[in-house]
């Protein structure tokens, strides 16, 4: 159904005002102007809803009934189009964005703080992913922009670095290479670790760039979130290979975190998009938060 917006407009002007002429100077337009809009009005419900006379303007019982409604419709309307505009305008709304784990606990904090500060309120939701689930999120529209491991994406993605994350050993204090300050990765090869399983981006780069340093360490346990690894870890039960950005700042006041060299190996962190993405105003605004912490850790 087509709604004449404008005749509407017309009718309510004509009917409070009493006069054509009156309406019509009110709206910026001439009689025959405002007499036209409500003319196309009237054909288009196929009822009158104002009687003229030479001397008189006066509402039908059908424009009568219906004036209330119309400025109704018309407030809606323009209510409407303000809440669009100050979204716009005031980047008010709602962002879904997808990211690993481990970028939830250091990196992404203190920007959504500082994006709270800005717009507090906005909602803002988190889908905590392994890599390919956060590409998948992205990809299927359930997220407007995610943050994931560098890898090889699928093409209908943009991918923009943000910033390299050491691994790094962390081990509680009594373990007997806690004493050291840096280590080489072939130090760790007597001794059993706790390692992320296959669904984890992280295992394969690992496992990439010790076969290329022909350094072989062994898994005793085998975990699927770093959560998990560090929970263990904090009870003794061994150490682990991590990202640093997994290791939250005295949270385990017992874990000792170790530089790993020779080489240092490093994952990187992307922020991915849909090459056809259209952000919403509070998405944008968010997305350009994220990229102006690049390099940052």
């Amino acid at each position: 159904m087509k709604i004449d917006t404008i005749g509407v407009q017309a009718f309510i002007a004509i009917a409070e005002s009493g006069s054509f002429q009156t309406a019509a100077e009110s709206l910026f337009l001439s009689q025959a102007g405002i007499t036209r809009r409500l003319q196309n009005l009237e054909d288009y419900l196929g009822v009158k809803l104002i009687e003229r006379t030479t001397r008189s303007v006066a509402l039908t019982k059908v424009g009568e009934e219906f004036l209330p409604h119309a400025k109704r419709l018309l407030s809606e309307l323009a209510s409407s189009l303000t809440e669009i505009r100050d979204t716009g305008r005031l980047k008010r709304g709602s962002v879904t964005i997808a990211c690993v784990p481990t970028v939830g606990v250091r990196f992404l904090p203190r920007i959504i703080q500082a994006y709270s500060a800005l717009y507090p309120d906005n909602h803002i939701k988190i889908l905590d992913h392994t890599s390919a689930g956060v590409s998948s999120a992205v990809l299927q529209r359930e997220a407007e922009f995610g943050i994931t491991i560098a890898d090889s994406h699928h093409a209908e993605l943009n991918s923009v670095p943000l910033l390299q994350d050491e691994f790094a050993l962390v081990c509680r204090d009594d373990h007997p290479l806690s004493r050291h300050e840096a280590l080489q990765w072939k130090d760790l090869e007597p001794y059993p670790l706790i390692s992320i399983g296959q669904l984890s981006g992280n295992r394969p780069l690992l496992d990439r760039a010790l076969e290329e340093q022909d350094v072989v360490i062994q898994s005793l346990y085998e975990v699927q979130r770093v959560s998990t690894a560090l929970g263990l870890v904090a009870e003794g039960v061994g150490a682990a290979v991590l990202p640093r950005l997994a290791l939250q700042s005295d949270a385990y006041p017992r874990i000792r975190v170790l530089r790993l060299t020779g080489p240092v190996i490093a994952r990187g962190l992307v922020l991915i998009s849909r090459k056809t993405a259209e952000f919403s105003p509070a998405a944008e605004a968010l997305y350009q938060m994220v990229r102006r912490h690049q390099h940052s850790d």
